[in-house]
């Protein structure tokens, strides 16, 4: 690695804007890599086995863009408090204005244990769902991520925060947030990705076949071709 120039022992203004935009690329990039992709995969979702479309998609899951066609579905299992999970975020909201209905978005939940607040914060994206403010809340969620994510301390107060800021109601929130119902909803995204052999986040299934791209051009590409058939 290239020494770093150094003024004072200080770095230049311009030097940190340019390691961190360097930074950010890179994590973008490495957040859409799937987890357990093989080693002649690339970008291409094609070679790959189809997952069940009857656990991919279920009638209940979320869908944060929908194409009129239905031609071409994206799925992304996700934990909200996922570092690289946050970094593709920006990305994913590039591609579903750039495929605005052209290209149905769903996303499930896939707390990962060891994340101290994924499983409360996905449960309070679920509560919000059912007061119409599922996408706000999830937006909520990344936008905010480095003040409440990667903390061994809970962030229960964070999130009625947010679901107060949205102007939700409050009490039914509270009743929703922690209900058997909610925790059972987010468990079987879970599952069912266990089941899809997700293994880490984000996971993403372009028509029903794990995308293992190694570069945001490959993600892209691999949708152009979907659209293309």
């Amino acid at each position: 690695m290239a020494a770093v120039p150094m003024v004072m022992g200080v770095m230049t203004k311009n030097l940190k804007v340019s390691l961190v935009l360097g930074v950010t690329v890179l994590a973008v990039i490495g957040a859409l890599l799937a987890f357990n992709r093989s080693s002649d995969s690339g970008g291409d979702a094609g070679n790959a086995k189809p997952a069940s479309s009857s656990v991919l998609v279920r009638p209940d899951s979320h869908r944060l863009s929908t194409a009129k066609d239905g031609k071409v579905t994206l799925v992304e299992f996700l934990d909200l408090e996922c570092e690289a999970c946050g970094a593709a975020f920006p990305f994913v909201e590039q591609l579903r204005a750039k495929y605005e209905g052209r290209v149905t978005f769903v996303i499930r939940y896939f707390p990962i244990p060891s994340h101290r607040n994924a499983q409360l914060a996905a449960q309070a994206v679920e509560a919000a769902a059912a007061q119409g403010k599922l996408e706000a809340m999830y937006k909520k969620m990344y936008e905010n991520q480095k003040s409440w994510g990667d903390q061994q301390v809970s962030h229960e107060k964070t999130f009625r925060g947010f679901a107060r800021q949205l102007g939700l109601d409050m009490p039914r929130f509270e009743k929703d947030w922690k209900s058997k119902a909610t925790v059972a909803r987010v468990d079987k995204d879970r599952k069912d990705g266990i089941a899809l052999g997700v293994q880490g986040t984000p996971t993403f299934f372009l028509n029903g076949k794990q995308l293992q791209p190694t570069s945001e051009a490959q993600f892209t590409d691999a949708i152009e071709a979907e659209l293309a058939k």
